[in-house]
């Protein structure tokens, strides 16, 4: 069999595809094998010895499976995890539950009456600021600087 490299890259440049998608009519090689020119490799392309493979996708299933299985809340256990907890949740997340466990707790204190109003108003504001790294930072600066009524 002749060497068809010149034919295959020229039909390649007409079509615009790669060189290895192209495909040769085994029966009409000898022909194909005369044709030198860009418009003698046109003729063959438009009378059928010459053609083009189609692109062959990728099926996907094992991956279609699995993002099924995700979303059903499967294989996401410890295994699957890679970093620090906070890696996985988003920062403002983090931030708004520890906001709101501390709120909560002052607010416990203010209607108890383990803390005046004016208090409550100075560490809610505090805590909004950032002074307080959690609600076991708030509690040792309550107990540090004595603000706790005493309990009757």
């Amino acid at each position: 069999m002749s060497d068809l490299s010149l034919q295959k890259r020229l039909a390649a440049e007409i079509l615009g595809v790669g060189v290895s998608r192209i495909r040769i009519d085994p029966a009409r090689a000898d022909e194909v094998s005369g044709a030198i020119t860009r418009e003698e490799v046109k003729r063959l392309l438009k009378e059928g010895a010459i053609w083009v493979e189609p692109v062959h996708g990728i099926a996907g299933v094992s991956s279609k499976v699995r993002k099924a299985q995700r979303a059903k809340g499967r294989r996401r256990g410890q295994g699957k995890r890679k970093g620090v907890k906070t890696a996985r949740l988003d920062e403002k997340e983090a931030w708004a539950n520890r906001i709101r466990k501390m709120r909560r707790f002052l607010r416990y204190l203010r209607d108890k009456n383990l803390i005046d109003k004016r208090t409550y108003r100075r560490l809610y504001r505090l805590a909004k600021g950032g002074a307080f790294k959690n609600l076991s930072s708030l509690k040792l600066y309550l107990k540090e600087n004595k603000i706790l009524k005493e309990v009757k």
